[in-house]
């Protein structure tokens, strides 16, 4: 009920303060514009993703340090630590960084955001920064109506600024004009109540504007023209900065569990330091003072000296908070317990991991190899076989021969939870990202993980087709038909076991080459099938309605043999070594294949 009424209320505020004064239509303005330029920057910045920034963040998980530094960093550049929450919770949620390196970049971005207050204090209150905007916003354009995505994204980021610097201009301008009419100070209030009441304020109109810095430059501005009191200004910002919170919240309802996580640290860590800042006021005040008064600040000048305080704040919780860092970590895993993986459902795949193309990828990535290792259970126990033994034993033929008990599952319902439950996910997840503006290597990537996706299912749908004469003829012994399916269950395993090999070599080590020889041998074995079976036929060793089970079932087995073998080299294989491209020449063609098999089947069958 709140929700819905909070807008109309809004906009009848608005509306009110149009009718009653055009120097308030001036703020009100300036404030929006304001907020343009953070939205154009944002999306500017996004343009950029699959390259600098999102590499930087991958490698700020080395250390607290390393990551405290990229928050600082990343913040003081894009002057939104919204969009840098955002774009931590999408990396951790799609499993690129760890917890405590995500809080970590968190508690820099506090830091981060701390530049804003000085940029505006100390630069746009001093000099006419409208001056600058014109001719930032008509270079802007042009840049923004070219093709190349990283001109454009310059050209949002250059519109984003100026339309950050003529809001700043209009809000700056419409405060002295304000003061004229209607002074606001006289609503100034001193005490423990002005504290909580403009703390609440300034909280409000962050959630509101969904912007810290949004806040910061309104508060800024009012003070400079002594529409707001110093005390009540404070207090102005540390409500700042607890409805900051608000974004990492909302960003947080699509993520996992990490992602919660991370948005509750967000919120723990800013009431801590707003509740600090609130507590000890009076000292911060003199530590303002002695700050200000060390670096040449004026002691009227309350803009900087408001600038002064929103760092020192910032830089005390996280030196509060730091050594708390683990103590903090085991609290957020009691309270958002990691859920029971439920193997039916996608761990990876979500709308947090949507906005940056090197989390839409590694996320794919993700799920892939989960769909894969659901398949393998499948397909193992399809052939009446276990993943454990089969992938600890040295003789598989042998495995398989003593393997003659059916495991009791249901197949056909463990394949609509398990596969086609986590494809119908990927397929959809690909989609999705078809439809966003992201770079054409990636998206190639993605649609090629999904084509994985789709060859791993086929692969677990030949098997259950198999299954029931596997079992049939396989679970005691029936002289030739036993040995023959024995045979199709071992190629299976083999090439699993094999592809358990790839998973665990080092991505340097891996090779095509042998997947290349795989597919030969499979290929040619399909065709000299029929051949074998008219063999065994003719030497009465195998009846007309075995035979036919076998030929079909054989078709099966190969298809899935096939299937994962191309899985494997999409998956495992690296594209961008130099010992992958020797071996991309050395590698033989579909009409390669062709023509060995056509050579080998032209040879005479051998029997079994």
């Amino acid at each position: 009920m709140i929700k819905k009424l909070t807008l109309p209320v809004i906009l009848l505020l608005l509306i009110l303060g149009f009718w009653t004064s055009s120097d308030f239509q001036e703020i009100a303005a300036g404030v929006a514009i304001f907020l343009f330029g953070m939205l154009m920057l944002e999306d500017g910045f996004r343009l950029f993703s699959g390259g600098i920034l999102e590499n930087m963040l991958e490698k700020a998980t080395g250390s607290v340090t390393k990551s405290l530094s990229f928050g600082v960093i990343s913040t003081t550049i894009m002057q939104s630590s919204s969009l840098v929450s955002v774009i931590t919770i999408s990396f951790l949620s799609a499993g690129l960084i760890t917890l405590v390196a995500g809080v970590g970049i968190i508690f820099g971005a506090n830091i981060g955001t701390t530049t804003g207050a000085w940029l505006v204090a100390g630069f746009g209150l001093k000099v006419k920064i409208s001056t600058y905007a014109l001719p930032m916003l008509a270079i802007a354009i042009v840049l923004v109506f070219q093709s190349n995505k990283y001109v454009r994204g310059a050209g949002f980021v250059l519109a984003g600024l100026g339309f950050l610097f003529l809001g700043i201009h209009h809000m700056k301008e419409g405060f002295e004009a304000f003061k004229g009419q209607f002074d606001l100070s006289r609503f100034a209030m001193t005490g423990v109540a002005g504290l909580i009441v403009y703390t609440l304020i300034g909280m409000a109109a962050t959630v509101v504007m969904q912007s810290s810095h949004a806040t910061m430059v309104l508060i800024i501005t009012a003070l400079a023209a002594s529409q707001i009191s110093y005390e009540n200004a404070l207090a102005l910002a540390i409500g700042a900065n607890i409805g900051t919170t608000i974004t990492a919240i909302i960003g947080s309802l699509t993520a996992n569990f990490q992602g919660k996580r991370l948005a509750l640290a967000h919120l723990i860590f800013n009431l801590v330091t707003a509740g600090i800042a609130l507590i000890f006021i009076s000292q911060l005040r003199l530590a303002v003072d002695w700050v200000s008064a060390g670096v040449g600040i004026s002691d009227t000048d309350y803009a900087l000296k408001l600038a002064v305080f929103h760092t020192i704040f910032n830089v005390l919780g996280v030196a509060v908070m730091l050594p708390m860092l683990n103590a903090l970590i085991r609290f957020l895993e009691r309270t958002i317990a990691e859920p029971a993986m439920d193997l039916s459902q996608p761990l990876y795949l979500s709308e947090a991991v949507d906005e940056f193309p090197p989390t839409i990828e590694a996320a794919l990535r993700k799920e892939v190899k989960h769909l894969y290792d659901n398949a393998v259970e499948l397909i193992t126990h399809g052939l009446n076989l276990h993943r454990h033994e089969l992938f600890e034993t040295k003789d598989i033929a042998a495995l398989v021969s003593v393997s003659r008990t059916a495991v009791d599952f249901d197949i056909d319902e463990r394949y609509e939870q398990r596969i086609k439950t986590l494809y119908s996910a990927i397929v959809e997840f690909a989609t999705r990202a078809g439809s966003k503006d992201i770079p054409q290597d990636v998206m190639e990537n993605v649609y090629a993980l999904r084509d994985v996706a789709g060859q791993i299912v086929r692969a677990v749908k030949a098997v259950k087709h198999l299954r029931r004469n596997a079992t049939t003829f396989t679970t005691h012994p029936q002289g030739v038909i036993t040995d023959t399916y024995n045979d199709l269950r071992t190629e299976i395993a083999r090439i699993l076991v094999e592809i358990r090999k790839l998973e665990l070599a080092d991505p340097e080590d891996r090779s095509s080459l042998w997947l290349d020889q795989e597919l030969v041998q499979v290929e040619s074995d399909q065709r000299n099938a029929s051949r074998r079976i008219e063999s065994l036929i003719r030497d009465q060793s195998l009846d007309a309605a075995a035979a036919t089970s076998y030929l079909n079932d054989s078709s099966y087995a190969y298809s899935a043999m096939r299937n994962l073998i191309q899985a494997a080299r999409s998956y495992y294989v690296e594209t961008e070594s130099a010992m992958v491209e020797v071996e991309r020449i050395l590698a033989l063609d579909e009409d390669e294949i062709s023509d060995i098999v056509a050579e080998d089947t032209s040879s005479p069958a051998q029997g079994i």
